[in-house]
């Protein structure tokens, strides 16, 4: 009875996130609480309680992917404030011309390397603000506009190291494991991504081109200052591989002095300053979410979900390697609006018992629930970066959905047929 009521719960906390009643932290916050009624835990206590345990304890669970979001948000800052990523864009329009899908492409391929950096709404601005109107005055039609500032962000995540650390966190896999299995994902996204711009370029034609103003002139930036975004993932994937591996904050950070002293030394102190600052303002709503991420981490983990859910789940979940591909990769668009499988949501939820029961290995639900979140940062209308790029471009993002969540989707499942051919044998 009380894993049937943690899955109600459940239930009625997705419905009021995907119908906007109530905000995804409050909404998981409150359903971290709930299960820790339901468990029968005590309020008051250190570690096995409402309060000191799921509360107190949660809200520190991710600390490390905290420090790395507010670092990756720095950095992002740093490339705004000097130059560096509108110079990106501006090069890749250039060398576009007046074609509009070499324009598209160019924008698509700055926007991976942007997407190894930060996620959400402030990376799609980074590139947006330049690139989408560049694109619009090409003639690409404004939801293929919208929807290619995602995609590559989407094709960058792989590398992302903020991801990494979340990943492993959550869902307690070395990081070297998590960087194994989004090392062989990534070229599964990169082709999801090309094949997307391809048949946009064959079918969607073009419209009517205008002349756009893309801004004004952009910062004067040295081209040895343009490998900023790859400093941090050229770090640590080189230190790995010569055995004396460098940890991913200090990885950033280098990232971030390199971008400040081959743009602007002589400002040095007050670009550091102001970009750490304003970091910290892009890094709010992301640290808020992992805060109560981290709670309801804490609460699917207590000792008396094992016997509440483990009769619910050995039921239901399958154990033959290609009825696990189907039903997962045919259910992978319930991430969208903030669904179950959302793993930067109610998603961390249901891998938190699956990996407490113990019903498949950590690295099977990892390279699932990654492969799932491609559809939650390109398709799903509540993200943060899709609402920016299909409002900016003058489209609903419900529109940005329809059109890339056929690709996204294609993508999820061979990630997680991937995860299965590695992970489930």
């Amino acid at each position: 009875m009380i894993g049937i009521a943690i899955l109600f719960a459940m239930g009625v906390f997705v419905a009021l996130m995907m119908t906007r009643r109530l905000a995804t932290p409050l909404a998981l916050f409150a359903l971290a609480i709930v299960i820790g009624i339901l468990l029968g835990l005590p309020w008051i206590g250190k570690s096995e309680s409402i309060l000191g345990g799921i509360v107190s304890a949660g809200a520190v669970t991710l600390a490390t992917t905290m420090v790395t979001v507010i670092f990756g948000s720095w950095l992002g800052a740093v490339m705004d404030e000097t130059g560096i990523a509108q110079s990106l864009v501006r090069k890749a329009v250039e060398l576009g011309g007046e074609r509009p899908y070499a324009v598209a492409f160019g924008v698509w391929f700055v926007s991976i390397f942007v997407g190894t950096v930060t996620g959400s709404a402030p990376a799609a601005i980074l590139i947006g603000l330049i690139g989408i109107p560049a694109m619009l005055a090409a003639g690409v039609p404004p939801v293929v506009a919208a929807s290619t500032i995602v995609v590559g962000l989407a094709c960058g995540n792989p590398f992302q190291l903020q991801t990494w650390n979340y990943l492993s966190q959550a869902l307690g896999v070395p990081i070297g494991d998590v960087q194994a299995f989004m090392l062989r994902f990534f070229p599964i996204v990169l082709a999801g991504g090309i094949v997307f711009l391809l048949v946009q370029a064959r079918f969607a034609g073009r419209v009517r081109a205008w002349a756009v103003n893309v801004g004004v002139p952009p910062k004067r930036v040295p081209g040895y200052a343009l490998i900023t975004p790859v400093i941090p993932i050229g770090l640590v994937l080189g230190s790995a591989a010569l055995r004396a591996p460098i940890d991913i904050i200090p990885a950033v950070f280098a990232g971030i002095l390199y971008g400040v002293l081959t743009t602007q030394p002589r400002r040095f102190n007050s670009i550091m300053l102001k970009t750490a600052y304003k970091g910290l303002e892009l890094a709010a709503a992301p640290t808020y979410l992992f805060i109560v991420i981290g709670m309801l981490l804490t609460a699917v983990r207590m000792p008396g979900i094992v016997p509440a859910m483990k009769p619910i789940v050995n039921a239901l979940a399958p154990h033959n390697p290609w009825a696990y591909a189907i039903l997962f990769g045919a259910f992978a668009p319930l991430a969208l609006y903030r669904g179950p499988l959302n793993i930067v949501g109610m998603g961390v939820g249901i891998a938190g018992v699956l990996l407490t029961l113990g019903t498949y290995p950590a690295l099977l639900i990892l390279g699932t629930f990654a492969s799932i979140s491609v559809i939650v940062g390109v398709s799903d209308p509540t993200s943060t970066q899709t609402v920016w790029s299909a409002e900016y471009s003058g489209v609903r993002p419900e529109a940005v959905m329809r059109l890339t969540l056929p690709y996204t989707w294609a993508i999820a499942i061979a990630g997680i047929i991937l995860a299965v051919l590695l992970y489930l044998r």
